[in-house]
């Protein structure tokens, strides 16, 4: 039996037991017809029995219809259930949900703090990364199941269709050029060229291809060149020069037509990317063969299962080492709050921006759910769950009524002695 039936069943049977010690003692003293110290016993257990009928009935008509009479105004609990319910909802959200009550038990709480203090313990730094891990190995589990698999392929394939890859790349293309970012990634193109070009390995190349051109292109001149070997070699030397210098020109001026020329470009490849129609299927169908080919697909399916079944193995070690960088990870962001304290207040105002941006909805939404959830109870239901959680208490004013009453009985008694 639940604790709380057990106390109320208890509380009832004292309570009962009372209301019969006080019909016996009343029964007792009118059988010595109220002679002598009877009349006191039988003022005593009059009154008490009045105080312990009267509060039973008040405690009864509070849950039920005292002896299954329809007495009005009985059965209250019943009666008001979804009066009690909306009235049960509005009060805990706007005392125990609202916005500012919430953000000053958040401002007492100092949440950035507390997690510091837990994560800094590497014993709590390490059930967690055990917790965060489980989440992973389930995780992965559960995509494993050919069901699951089949819904993400069909999901992922949607999504990919209605990518529109010509607007998506104009879109980055938009940003990079925004406060010329594009002429970073430019300079970073002609650094590496550069630095490139300026290996021996490069510059035999160069000169490697400067004869196989002459070779081809001026056959019958190329027989006159002496020393061909060392005139390519030359000739490559000042090709690269020539080209570094240029190179070098251009990183050096911001304002270098070459820069000029590729914002042009820039410029021009994202209006094609938007509104040319041919620009745009050529992406789409770009789009399509990478989706469709089979050896890349084949190639992406092998690393996605390489990984998943390394993670499973590490996971399944007792010595993970996921699990150890994610603890590691935890205790040091502990440290890191341990010392900045603008990091903690800078977590501590968002999560206090987020309180005051969502507690409007959780409130009314969390009012709503438990005032639908108590309606939707049984009236029997509702009824035993009220009395459980406060009949026992409710068992006292009878059992007080009872011993009350029957010390009014007895003042009663002796203010009639007195006055006749």
């Amino acid at each position: 039996m639940d604790i709380r039936q057990a106390t109320l069943k208890r509380n009832k049977t004292i309570a009962g037991a009372l209301l019969v010690g006080a019909a016996l003692l009343f029964i007792v003293a009118r059988l010595n017809h109220g002679a002598g110290a009877w009349g006191w016993v039988a003022a005593f257990a009059e009154a008490a029995m009045v105080g312990a009928l009267a509060d039973w009935f008040a405690v009864v008509a509070l849950f039920r219809h005292p002896l299954g009479l329809p007495i009005p105004h009985t059965a209250i609990v019943a009666e008001k259930k979804e009066s009690i319910a909306d009235n049960m909802g509005r009060f805990i959200q706007e005392k125990f949900l609202a916005t500012e009550v919430l953000v000053e038990r958040m401002r007492q709480f100092d949440p950035a703090r507390h997690l510091c203090n837990y994560l800094i313990s590497r014993d709590n730094a390490e059930g967690l990364a055990k917790g965060i891990t489980r989440v992973i190995s389930e995780s992965i589990e559960f995509l494993e199941d050919e069901r699951v698999g089949k819904v993400v392929s069909a999901a992922l394939g949607e999504r990919i269709d209605r990518f529109d890859a010509a607007a998506s790349a104009a879109n980055v293309l938009e940003s990079l050029r925004k406060e010329s970012r594009h002429q970073v990634v430019l300079d970073e193109l002609l650094r590496r060229l550069g630095g490139w070009l300026a290996t021996p390995e490069s510059q035999e190349k160069v000169a490697v291809a400067l004869d196989n051109w002459v070779d081809a292109e001026y056959p019958l001149l190329s027989k006159f060149i002496p020393n061909r070997p060392q005139f390519s070699r030359n000739a490559g030397e000042k090709i690269v020069r020539k080209v570094s210098g240029f190179l070098e020109a251009v990183n050096a001026d911001p304002t270098h037509e070459l820069r000029h020329e590729f914002d042009r470009a820039v410029s021009d490849f994202i209006v094609k990317l938007k509104h040319d129609e041919v620009m745009r299927a050529k992406v789409a169908e770009l789009k399509q063969e990478l989706v469709n080919n089979q050896q890349l697909s084949h190639y992406a399916k092998g690393l996605v299962t390489d990984l998943k079944d390394w993670m499973v193995q590490d996971l399944a070690r007792e010595h993970s080492n996921i699990q150890k960088k994610v603890a590691d990870a935890a205790v040091a962001l502990g440290n890191t709050l341990s010392r900045s304290g603008e990091l903690t207040d800078s977590i501590n105002e968002h999560l206090e921006g987020v309180v005051r941006r969502y507690a409007g909805d959780l409130r009314s939404g969390l009012a709503r759910h438990i005032a639908g959830t108590v309606k939707e109870w049984e009236n029997e239901e509702f009824i035993d769950e009220i009395e459980l959680s406060i009949g026992s208490d409710l068992q006292f004013i009878r059992m007080n009524g009872t011993l009350v009453g029957g010390m009014i009985g007895i003042l009663l008694h002796a203010a009639s002695l007195v006055l006749g």
